[in-house]
């Protein structure tokens, strides 16, 4: 895997491959954006990024052009400075433990007699907070910040305050969400939030199409009674990769899936048999789709009706039908398909398996199930049914 960040799962060359694709075709930047499944905020920005960029690599031998270019350097400047005002001016309004850690943080590339001065501090004030003792409860903090860094590791940086908590309850550390929510702030730790995707139904075909019997009813009393099904698809280096998963709808439990590099029938057919050999379901289970060419095929319906599935199709064009596995789908991406650069097909298998296998389903904490994991949550019914 390569670098992290908010746009990590985009390449640099897919980016400027988007890029060059604006300023050579006449489509609008709407259009394009849907097209390859980013927002449209996200490729205006990119946009304005390679446009300020080009401008500021002069200097430009054209004169107004060079002219911009200064003129933006400076507003640059100016931003920076007013921003830095605004920064010691806030933290001016509390202690200086925060400007203090700032300037330590900084010393190597801005001189702490300087970082002092910006900020309106004393340079003797740095140093004796620099040598103090820390207190009993800094240090307590300092054991409980280290506590909650691992587990935002584990969480693959996608557990907010409220989910922390809990995992931190869980494990015998009593703490309250105001003061996780506090050290998380004050530390950078962020959870990524949730983006859109792109759907990749096929429903122009000619293959039978199941009556909407689910009809957005995604409430179960046990394991085993809906699955639903959905393909989506990921970009990597070398191309697009796809992926669909059969989800347990009681417990959100993954409870198949498989990735292919083509969107073949063979990808729908391989998740639902790993769902069927793990699960062994009984007959009578609701199996929900959309209407893609994959599920209406000869092999998949056998399969499936064979099995004693009732088929069950979205309605044409609702994106309501499949809510749930599509906010399934949304979390796998948000949580790390979009933050991770893959450039082989293995690589993303690996990390998918990974992902599923190690963390969503054994510790994955979801809000609808009391904030606990799929696993969790399906063993607990299961010693209350027996």
């Amino acid at each position: 895997m390569g670098g992290r960040g908010r746009h990590a799962g985009v390449t640099p060359e897919f980016r400027a491959e988007t890029v060059r694709l604006v300023e050579t075709s006449c489509r609008p930047v709407g259009k394009i954006a849907e097209d390859l499944g980013i927002g449209k905020s996200t490729l205006t920005r990119w946009l304005t990024q390679h446009r300020e960029a080009a401008l500021l690599s002069g200097p430009h031998s054209d004169t107004s052009r060079e002219l911009a270019r200064l003129r933006k350097g400076n507003e640059i400047l100016r931003q920076e400075r007013d921003l830095l005002k605004k920064a010691a001016a806030f933290f001016g309004e509390g202690d200086h433990e925060v400007m203090f850690r700032v300037i330590d943080t900084e010393k190597v590339s801005i001189p702490v007699h300087r970082s002092c001065a910006l900020f309106g501090l004393s340079v003797s004030g740095y140093y004796a907070w620099k040598g103090r003792t820390l207190s009993r409860r800094q240090k307590d903090e300092m054991v409980l910040l280290a506590h909650i860094r691992s587990q935002f590791s584990t969480s693959h940086e996608t557990y907010a305050s409220p989910r922390m908590t809990v995992e931190l309850q869980e494990d015998g550390i009593q703490v309250g969400r105001h003061r996780v929510a506090r050290l998380m702030r004050d530390n950078g730790l962020k959870a990524l939030q949730k983006r859109r995707y792109k759907k990749t139904t096929d429903s122009d075909h000619g293959g039978p199409v199941a009556p909407n019997i689910l009809d957005q009813d995604f409430e179960a009393t046990a394991p085993d009674q809906k699955w639903g099904v959905d393909i989506s698809y990921i970009w990597m280096a070398e191309g697009w990769l796809y992926l669909t998963i059969v989800l347990d709808l009681y417990s959100r439990c993954i409870i198949g899936w498989a990735v292919s590099d083509r969107m073949k029938k063979d990808l729908a057919l391989d998740a639902l048999k790993r769902a069927i050999a793990i699960r062994r379901p009984p007959r009578g289970v609701i199996h929900h789709s959309d209407r893609g060419s994959q599920y209406c095929s000869d092999a998949y319906q056998t399969l499936s009706t064979g099995n004693g599935f009732i088929l069950s199709m979205s309605g044409k064009g609702n994106c309501y039908d499949n809510t749930m596995v599509e906010t399934v789908f949304k979390t796998i991406k948000s949580e790390l398909i979009w933050r991770t650069i893959f450039k082989t097909r293995l690589q993303a298998e690996t990390a998918i398996s990974g992902y599923i296998d190690g963390f969503y389903n054994p510790r994955g904490r979801h809000f609808a199930l009391g904030d606990m994991s799929p696993i969790k949550f399906e063993s607990i019914s299961l010693k209350l049914a027996s």
